[in-house]
């Protein structure tokens, strides 16, 4: 909204309405707006849902120091969203397509996490809703987002024009940071196009396009690359919002972790929307993606606030109201974004805990089927649960997946010149 009333300013040469322009600023504006809203108003839902005794069922698992936070406050994954959607619709222009789906998404999966919490909460069910509705839930998102993103006039990318001219950015001029030689119109010379083209990791030509698979059924043109393409999608948002949500389950895990993998997709739709990086470094280009940037600006700033609280030890919990929404807020990023087969790199921890979970409970059942008793391969699933049976102190743990989430963000940088 604010972007809107500073363009019309502009028109009369109001003193700083032209900073509204950049994108630079207005993302730098959202983290710091998430951030107030964190720590201002945060505090404020923390008491109220102190005061309601909204506050964590804790089921004994024998983990050191587990039952001392029975009554925290939970359900406060209501501070991130809130702490994402009030940046959003002040600073970004809200009739951006991507911005639209965002909200959408956030909103939904928000919804569908409340109410798991509800349940728990005031229905005294420690299950929540069951797993069913959850994955019913995630599925209708994920076919809405790909409906979005596959048939949607706004939904382009541009192609490199291989008709201009070169012309020399240097540092001075194009943010570069050495002497190139660049295509500068490449861009801007090509036509906008819908596509089902996608990027590839550590690949020299990484662009990969989804119609391969339906062209495998003898469809050359690839009219039903969507049947593929949407499906994928929704595997894509299933895994990495449960992923996330088996994170939370240490204080400031979850939301340590999908802060730094939310900077790390600021960088890729900064690049990504922005021509001369886009050229330099020989990526996909997209157009109108830069507002992505403001929304994952808020991201970052939200789940830095959030952590200010819910870090060790936790004064509320983000409960399935924040992390089912986390995780399925990145995974339509990268998606929306077109870098999505970097999840494996980026969200790596989110995918290591769904996959002990995965081997846990696989290797329980074989075993106890083929011998009459189950065995495990971890002494607790998801990972971390592991560690603290090995004597580990949850804060350390913590700090340690942290630690490996940044170093996993710089791998995924390195992709875009490591191929």
């Amino acid at each position: 909204m604010l972007y809107y009333l500073f363009d019309w300013l502009e028109k009369f040469n109001f003193p700083g309405a032209r900073l509204f322009q950049y994108i630079s600023f207005r993302a730098a504006a959202a983290i710091v707006l998430s951030l107030i809203i964190t720590m201002i108003f945060g505090k404020k839902i923390i008491n109220y849902l102190r005061k309601k005794q909204i506050g964590e069922n804790i089921r004994d698992l024998g983990l050191t120091g587990q039952l001392e936070k029975k009554g925290t406050p939970t359900m406060g994954g209501i501070i991130i969203i809130t702490a994402i959607l009030v940046p959003v619709l002040l600073l970004c222009k809200i009739n951006n397509i991507y911005i639209i789906l965002m909200i959408f998404t956030t909103l939904w999966l928000g919804l569908l996490g409340f109410w798991d919490d509800y349940v728990k909460v005031f229905k005294k069910n420690k299950e929540g809703i069951s797993g069913k509705k959850k994955l019913i839930g995630q599925t209708i998102l994920g076919l809405i987002v790909g409906i979005v993103l596959c048939f949607h006039p706004d939904v382009v990318i541009k192609e490199k024009s291989r008709t201009q001219n070169n012309v020399t950015i240097n540092k001075e001029n194009a943010f570069a940071i050495e002497n190139v030689s660049v295509n500068y119109n490449a861009y801007s010379a090509s036509k906008a196009e819908q596509s089902t083209k996608t990027t590839i990791p550590f690949v020299k030509n990484n662009e990969f396009d989804y119609a391969w698979f339906s062209k495998l059924f003898g469809d050359t043109e690839g009219k039903w690359t969507f049947l593929f393409m949407i499906p994928i999608i929704i595997f894509i948002i299933l895994g990495v919002s449960n992923g996330a949500n088996l994170t939370d389950g240490l204080d400031g895990l979850a939301a340590g972790t999908s802060a730094i993998i939310a900077f790390g997709v600021a960088i890729l739709a900064y690049v990504s929307g922005n021509t001369i990086f886009a050229d330099y470094l020989n990526i996909m280009y997209i157009p109108n993606i830069s507002e992505i940037v403001i929304f994952t600006a808020a991201l970052v700033g939200a789940c830095i606030g959030f952590y200010w609280f819910n870090s060790y030890p936790a004064q509320v919990f983000m409960g399935d109201t924040g992390s089912l929404a986390l995780g399925g807020i990145i995974a339509v990023l990268l998606i929306i974004i077109r870098k999505e087969l970097l999840i494996p790199i980026l969200c790596g921890v989110f995918l290591v805990q769904s996959l002990t979970v995965m081997i846990q409970v696989g290797y329980f059942k074989y075993t106890k089927k083929k011998y009459g008793e189950g065995k495990r391969v971890f002494l607790m699933a998801p990972l971390h649960h592991h560690y603290q049976k090995k004597g580990f102190h949850e804060a350390k743990i913590v700090q340690r997946f942290i630690i490996v989430g940044i170093l996993l963000v710089v791998i995924t940088l390195a992709t875009l010149k490591v191929r």
